[in-house]
């Protein structure tokens, strides 16, 4: 008998978590489609060939294997790269500029902890075929919007521009983009175990405090401002460098204050990785959330609705004779769009359905007994008050959906 576990960094998700991330989901895709983004979704599995060379120093965190036709493939590393591929072959069937959104899982070999899982869900939204920063600003005001949504007060974006780290290596780069992690001492051993000489180090460091924003950034701050965002909201943070090997131009994460484990999104240009796997000129900008992330940080701050649950209300079964009249009832308050479960075993006695309903959750039960039959109407049982009345069925929804 094998042992009844989830491989490590893989989760399984108890019906109150499931309920809370389809409830996150929907909000985010309910969002998201007010901006005028559509949903696409592209395949688990891609070539591995797509997304070598264009990942970075993580490539080492790839699902990759060899399939039974003799393929190398891999898991999707992200949404960014399969979304280009997807993009590349579908173009003369979208309309452009294309805005598209996508909440999947991605798989990377990481090593787990609170934050970081080996199969997690990103939530993206990019605009395709538009090279101005308005685009960039764009998918900026997105997020700070969803976030604001959500719940959160003080979400705000740091952004920087690639362009303005032009002359630093990526090997530079990438180090520097952990300097609030692991500070000035952790990037210069970071950058010279990857080769680089001390004073070049020190160099690219003293570099990075001399940047100052650009017309690019500029024109992303105006747009914000002018939609709205208060200036709190947006930051240049010259040390932001993102290490994504295909990152360009604009550059931004997404921070939650108080919210320790790390940004809850990052986002970038990417026109030139468009052009190396599709051969079209076809701008694109994008962000991707940290879904999990978002759940956590939801839960930190007690955002999260109370009570997200797929029940409303228990039709009870009083007897055998009664089922008919139970099922009935369940099918008339379902029809109008309350959130009803009946009872399956019409042989289980009437305590043992209502301890089912507290052990549940479920607010409301409906009880159909000889008596209620004979009247016409049906006892509703309010679970937390202990109290009961008795309404008609049409009464039984006007009250609840009034609720």
């Amino acid at each position: 008998m094998i042992k009844a576990q989830t491989l490590k960094g893989f989760r399984d998700f108890l019906p109150e978590d499931a309920a809370a991330r389809n409830w996150l989901k929907n909000k985010m895709s309910e969002i998201a489609s007010t901006w005028g983004y559509q949903p696409i979704e592209t395949p688990t599995l891609e070539p591995l060939e797509l997304f070598v060379g264009e990942i970075g120093e993580d490539e080492k965190l790839f699902f990759s294997f060899t399939d039974k036709g003799g393929r190398k493939v891999a898991l999707r590393y992200d949404q960014t790269v399969p979304t280009c591929r997807f993009i590349g072959e579908y173009a003369d069937k979208l309309v452009f500029p294309f805005r598209r959104y996508q909440v999947q899982s991605v798989f990377r070999a990481e090593k787990p902890q609170r934050g970081r899982y080996r199969e997690f869900t990103q939530f993206d939204i990019d605009i395709f075929g538009i090279a101005t920063p308005d685009a960039d600003a764009e998918t900026i005001a997105v997020t700070l919007d969803t976030y604001t949504k959500l719940g959160f007060t003080d979400v705000y974006v740091i952004v920087n521009n690639r362009d303005l780290l032009k002359d630093l290596p990526y090997e530079a780069l990438v180090a520097i983009d952990k300097l609030k992690k692991i500070g000035e001492d952790g990037v210069m051993q970071d950058m010279k175990s990857k080769g680089i000489s001390e004073q070049k180090a020190k160099d690219y460091l003293a570099y990075i405090t001399t940047v100052q924003p650009d017309t690019t950034i500029d024109v992303i701050f105006n747009y914000l401002k002018q939609a709205g965002f208060k200036d709190s909201s947006y930051k240049f943070d010259p040390t932001l460098a993102r290490s994504f090997s295909y990152s360009q131009g604009p550059i931004w994460e997404v921070i939650l204050p108080g919210y320790e484990v790390g940004s809850v999104g990052g986002g970038e240009r990417y026109d030139g990785m468009m052009k190396r796997l599709t051969g079209k000129d076809i701008p694109a900008t994008g962000i991707a959330f940290g879904f999990d992330r978002t759940i956590e940080a939801l839960k930190d701050y007690n955002l999260l609705p109370h009570g997200i649950q797929t029940t409303t209300l228990l039709v009870t079964v009083f007897s055998k004779e009664l089922a008919e009249a139970a099922v009935a009832t369940s099918v008339r308050l379902r029809n109008a769009g309350i959130k009803t479960e009946l009872y399956p075993d019409s042989s289980a006695k009437l305590d043992k359905q209502l301890k089912y309903a507290d052990r549940k959750g479920i607010p409301y039960v409906v009880i159909v007994g000889p008596e209620e039959v004979k009247k016409g109407v049906v006892k509703l049982k309010d679970m937390k008050n202990q109290s009961q009345e008795e309404l008609t069925v049409g009464q039984v929804m006007a009250k609840l959906l009034s609720s």
